[in-house]
């Protein structure tokens, strides 16, 4: 017979899929004999049996939480219902995960007209008595019966009002006896149906409310942003009541074994003396600092550190603890792992293992690493109220305050004069990089993850947020309004890039904090991980940044950005606009000599580390005025100046504009087909490659370049471009008498190189795959279009577990980059391999690279330290699984 009900002395802490995170550890606590009023808990495999049964209790589930509530009253000596000794009980929710949302507690449960006068009598105190009365049929309505808290509480307001009194520990047992009465009442009145006196009534009623609230609306929207499972179910704790409210020597509070905050190793919480539990939290009245406990109750206090101490001990963690006192004794009613802050979670994993409490290898599985994020960037201080216009996609993390503007030359005017400015845009373009560089964010309201603005705020560690199509811009009038909000130019915003959120005026920011041991930390993981960590770095400001993060190297240099700068832009449309090849070559010449000043300078900063650097990628329309906005100044023109030099200028512009114009850029002109139609652009890119290596060798300082061919497709491709790179390399050695060791490797980007890579490495030195595009080829998805009308959608529906370009899909991606390693490594043993997309800042697509082999991830400089944690903890979490198969085998 299948048991579905536990006493909590059956149990243990290894139960918690059957038994719930809550139960668990009441039946742990117990089987180490702490203080634990006794009970029982109703497994989440009932609640599944529940929903089954159509939302019925099955019948071996109702029997078996009898024959345990009967156990129960064996054990306190007491019985449910009896008006002379009542036993009174707790009813609480507990999923495997701790979720806020789900069902409220129900204190007090077991009492009735008749039970009532048994408590007050068996205390000898009627106050106290009534008191939980009314608390039980306050929080039964609402919870239960779903009856809004709010009239309960006027009632209770107005009566004290009229009585004169400041506070509930005012009234009397007269005065509770009359808001009973009332309570009654709205129950009547909005049920229709009197309020239940049967204890096992309210009993069964209460385990349904609990099992109901699994599939609220609040539960299930956390469960789906915090990837907790729907099939998991919630299970029922039924504890034997203590009371915090029978007196000056009773109280109840909730502490934590170290400060969630800060980590700090002392004592941090709140109690009230003479209260129930829901007093803490409620806000009726203010509690005290647990330290002033020592003062009042020295006795109970010690006891309680004791027991903090003995409980961190045995759970090797911080523990969030609740507590009774009840007439000077202490009883604890429930522990668990304690939420804390980045910066408290490292502190607390750093000093455990100092304290011997934990090992290095677990202290590095403790802290997230999507947690590191708070501590690289500014964030909002989460204690000040927000008020939040709208919600954008977080392209880009940090948080930022400043003017509104709309221009990027204003931006920079602004800029310069040292005003704070976000520029807001539809979207930005390569003409708007000054402005992007004065501002502190920037805010789009189309655009995706991988958006211009996203991939030049990320590289800057700038704060941004795309896509927000609420936003409806006006840039003539220099306005913009989300529904009746209008926000206007120079009026304040903050936005938080890594939550999406834009709020009106200014809000309290926390500056990012490297503590010591955070240092150290990240010097274990770096002693633990076997995969390399590299940066995507584009200028040798990002390359010193990713080196100070611990960067092993730069993984991906996309040179299209460095053309990006306003200086250079002329010279890249002139290249662009060029009728022969010698005017071609006249531009390259002067691009020349800035590629190779970025090279040195990126050399330098990674101090001989290697740089893997990829040939220009994007569609050159790219670089070219908007098409639309060009037709309005030709059309203009040819409207008032018919015969000016600017027209003929800008008809010609708007010529070549249409004949790079593509219909899906993306698959167009792009990559290593822009080197094989004009290879003389890759050629001036390995001269400016191959003159800074030797410039810098001249001086003793070590590079390691790795030259990367974007978008192949065809072994063949590959195999040209190569040759291109070989012949120029030795032209360079010729004329400087230098030899530069590098390497040649291709971006796997498009699903037929995966698929013949073996053909492809036999022309490659290395592999890095790039798993943006990879997965916008995979899928048939456009990024941008994707993310800004379907994706959300896609991923609320459960069509997709996750956004794809924010965590690698592994069955699909993911396979077409095994079989590209695979592949590869048949034909080139030595063929290094690494991805260089944004999954490799993200921690499960990491656990992915280190299973399949890859030698390195790379990612942007600031997401370096969180790689450089995820990548020792796969290395462990692995290690320990195949430890655990050796042993069973």
């Amino acid at each position: 017979m299948e048991k579905f009900v536990y006493l909590f002395h059956e149990g243990n802490g290894n139960m918690k899929e059957l038994l719930g995170g809550k139960g668990a550890n009441l039946a742990e606590m117990t089987n180490i004999g702490l203080p634990v009023p006794y009970g029982f808990t109703i497994t989440t495999q009932a609640c599944n049996a529940y929903y089954e049964s159509g939302k019925t209790i099955p019948t071996l589930v109702e029997k078996q939480t009898l024959e345990a509530l009967l156990r129960l009253e064996e054990k306190m000596g007491k019985k449910l219902g009896d008006p002379k000794n009542p036993l009174l009980v707790s009813v609480r929710s507990g999923s495997v995960f701790s979720m806020p949302g789900m069902m409220d507690t129900i204190l007090n449960l077991g009492m009735n007209d008749e039970t009532v006068e048994g408590v007050a009598s068996l205390t000898n105190n009627p106050r106290f008595a009534y008191d939980s009365y009314r608390r039980f049929i306050q929080m039964f309505s609402n919870v239960v019966l779903g009856i809004d808290t709010y009239f309960f509480e006027q009632l209770l307001e107005e009566t004290r009002e009229q009585k004169g009194y400041a506070s509930d520990p005012e009234m009397t047992a007269e005065d509770w006896k009359e808001i009973i009465v009332g309570y009654k009442e709205i129950v009547k009145k909005h049920t229709r149906k009197d309020f239940p006196q049967d204890p096992k009534e309210q009993l069964f009623l209460a385990i349904n409310a609990v099992f109901d609230s699994w599939n609220n609306q609040r539960a299930i929207v956390y469960r789906r942003l915090n990837k907790i499972a729907d099939h998991l179910g919630t299970a029922v704790n039924i504890q034997s009541m203590v009371f915090g409210n029978m007196g000056n020597d009773s109280g109840t509070g909730v502490a934590f074994t170290r400060n969630p905050s800060t980590g700090e190793p002392v004592l941090y919480g709140e109690y009230l003396i003479n209260a129930q539990g829901e007093d803490v939290v409620a806000g009726i009245r203010t509690p005290q600092p647990i330290a002033a406990l020592k003062e009042e109750m020295p006795s109970v206090y010690q006891q309680f550190a004791d027991t903090c101490h003995r409980l961190e001990q045995h759970y090797k963690e911080m523990q969030d603890i609740e507590f009774t006192v009840e007439r000077g004794k202490l009883f604890i009613l429930q522990t668990r792992n304690g939420k804390r802050t980045a910066q408290a979670a490292i502190r607390i994993a750093v000093e455990m293992v100092q304290e011997g409490i934990i090992d290095v290898k677990t202290a590095l599985l403790r802290v997230d690493p999507d947690q590191l994020n708070q501590l690289l960037h500014r964030r909002i201080d989460d204690s000040v109220e927000k008020r939040i216009l709208a919600k954008g996609l977080p392209a880009s993390p940090g948080a930022a305050t400043g003017q509104v503007v709309f221009d990027a030359d204003e931006a920079e005017q602004l800029g310069n004069d040292g005003k704070k400015v976000i520029l807001v845009r539809p979207e930005t373009t390569p003409d708007d990089i000054h402005g992007i560089v004065a501002s502190q964010a920037i805010l789009t309201s189309r655009g995706g993850m991988t958006s211009h603005a996203a991939v030049v705020a990320r590289g800057m560690g700038k704060a941004c947020i795309c896509g927000c199509e609420a936003l409806r811009i006006d840039l003539k009038a220099k306005q913009f309004s989300v529904g009746d909000m209008v926000v206007n130019y120079g009026d304040v915003i903050t936005i938080d890039g890594s939550t999406g959120e834009i709020m009106l005026g200014e809000i309290a920011m926390i500056d990012p904090e490297l503590s010591d041991e955070f240092q150290l930390l990240l010097s274990w993981a770096d002693k633990e991980r076997k995969i390399g960590v590299r940066a995507n770095a584009d200028n040798p400001e990002d390359a010193k940044k990713a080196f100070d993060f611990g960067a092993g190297g730069v993984g991906l240099c996309r040179t299209e950005h460095m053309f990006m700068d306003i200086k250079r832009i002329p010279i890249v449309q002139k290249m662009i606009l060029a009728e022969t090849y010698n005017e071609r070559m006249e531009a390259l010449d002067q691009l020349l000599p800035m590629q190779q000043g970025d090279f040195e300078g990126i050399f330098e900063a990674m101090q001989g580390l290697p740089v893997t650097i990829r040939l220009l990628d994007p569609p050159l329309h790219e670089f070219l005025p908007d098409k639309e906005e060009l037709l309005v100044e030709v059309t203009k023109l040819q409207i008032l100046d018919p015969d000016s030099k600017e027209l003929a200028q800008k008809e010609k512009l708007l010529k070549k504009v249409r004949q790079l114009d593509e219909f899906n850029p993306m698959l167009g002109l792009r990559g290593c087909r822009l080197g094989m139609v004009h290879p003389e652009i890759y050629e001036m890119q390995a001269k400016a490659i191959f003159y800074a290596a030797s410039k810098l060798a001249e001086k003793g300082i070590e590079v390691n370049p790795e030259i990367m061919i974007p978008l192949v497709g065809h072994v063949n491709e590959l195999k040209q471009m190569r040759e291109l790179v070989i012949e120029t390399a030795n032209k360079v050695q010729v004329e400087t008498g230098r030899s530069i060791q590098y390497t040649v490797g291709t971006m796997i980007e498009i699903p037929r190189a995966a698929l013949t890579a073996d053909e492809i490495a036999e022309e490659a030195d290395f592999f890095s795959f790039g798993t943006n595009d990879l997965t916008q080829t995979t899928f048939g998805y456009s990024r941008d279009d994707a993310e800004g009308k379907f994706l959300q959608a896609y991923i609320e529906h459960k069509v997709l577990p996750e956004n794809p370009f924010a965590v690698l899909d592994q069955e699909g991606v993911g396979k077409l980059v095994e079989t590209g390693v695979t592949l590869g490594r048949k034909t080139n043993p030595k063929l290094k391999t690494g991805i260089c997309g944004e999954h490799g800042g993200e921690k499960s697509s990491i656990d992915f690279c280190y299973r399949t082999g890859l030698d390195y991830v790379s990612c942007s400089p600031y997401r370096v330290p969180l790689a450089r944690l995820a990548a020792a903890q796969a290395t462990i979490r692995h290690e320990l699984n195949r430890e655990e198969v050796y042993t069973t085998a």
